[in-house]
């Protein structure tokens, strides 16, 4: 959602930080978009969709991947992620915890690396 809410182009930063590489998009973070696009209202609705419509574009591929019974999304993208695309500080956390290399977003301008690739 911070392509919209700071008008960045994520896929094309991505491209410069690791070029050759399969983006994915896990169908459940699909699911949790379309859970906020619906639930919420202005800016956060209009984020929801514009990061639901970048999820489909290239380089960035949609991939049919079920969360296990009882599991949160961030400890399934945890446990499929050799990289991790977030800002959530949480997240982050238990990422660098578990030597998973992050990519977030750097005074809202562009994406930096916090491990190693």
């Amino acid at each position: 959602m911070m392509a919209a809410q700071f008008n960045l182009d994520v896929a094309g930063q991505l491209h410069e930080l690791i070029p050759q590489y399969n983006y994915t998009v896990p169908s459940f973070i699909i699911g949790e978009l379309e859970s906020i696009r619906e639930r919420s209202r202005g800016k956060t609705r209009t984020a929801a969709t514009t990061a639901l419509k970048i999820a489909g574009l290239p380089p960035l591929k949609v991939k049919d991947i079920p969360l296990l019974e009882g599991e949160w999304v961030d400890d399934a993208l945890l446990r499929i992620s050799p990289v991790l695309c977030t800002n959530d500080r949480e997240l982050r956390r238990k990422a660098r915890k578990l030597e998973i290399p992050v990519i977030y977003l750097r005074q809202r301008k562009y994406l930096a690396v916090d491990g190693y690739l």
